[in-house]
C-alpha cells in the first residue's frame, strides 16, 4: 500500500497537509496554506521534488561513541576528537545523534 496525504484545518484556520506512510505513521507536516487549492499545489510540488531531491546532512560531526555520552562523563571525554568506526558509519548513513 502506498502512503497518502491528508488535508486538515489547523488551529489558525489555515489548511495544512500531512504525509502518511504506508504503515500509518506521520512522515511530515506542511506549512499553513490559505486554502485547499494552495495546499494541493504544495502537495504537487512535494511530489515533484521528493523523488529527485538531494539530501543535505546538517548534523554536527560525531566525535565520540554514543555510549560514552553520559551525564557523568568527563568533559574532555565528551569533546574528544576520536571517533569509533561504528559511530562514523552511523553518521554516514544519516543516523545522527542529537
Amino acid at each position: 500500500m502506498a502512503g497518502r496525504f491528508e488535508l486538515y484545518v489547523d488551529e489558525a484556520s489555515g489548511v495544512r497537509f500531512r504525509m502518511i506512510g504506508p504503515d500509518g505513521s506521520e512522515l511530515g507536516v506542511s506549512r499553513s496554506f490559505p486554502d485547499t487549492r494552495a495546499a494541493a499545489a504544495g502537495i504537487e510540488a512535494m511530489r515533484e521534488c521528493a523523488g529527485t531531491g538531494l539530501i543535505s546532512n546538517l548534523c554536527p560531526p560525531i566525535s565520540e561513541p554514543v555510549k560514552a555520552r553520559t551525564a557523568n562523563a568527563h568533559p574532555a571525554a565528551v569533546q574528544s576528537p576520536a571517533s569509533s568506526t561504528a559511530t562514523q558509519r552511523a553518521h554516514r548513513k544519516g543516523l545522527c545523534a542529537a
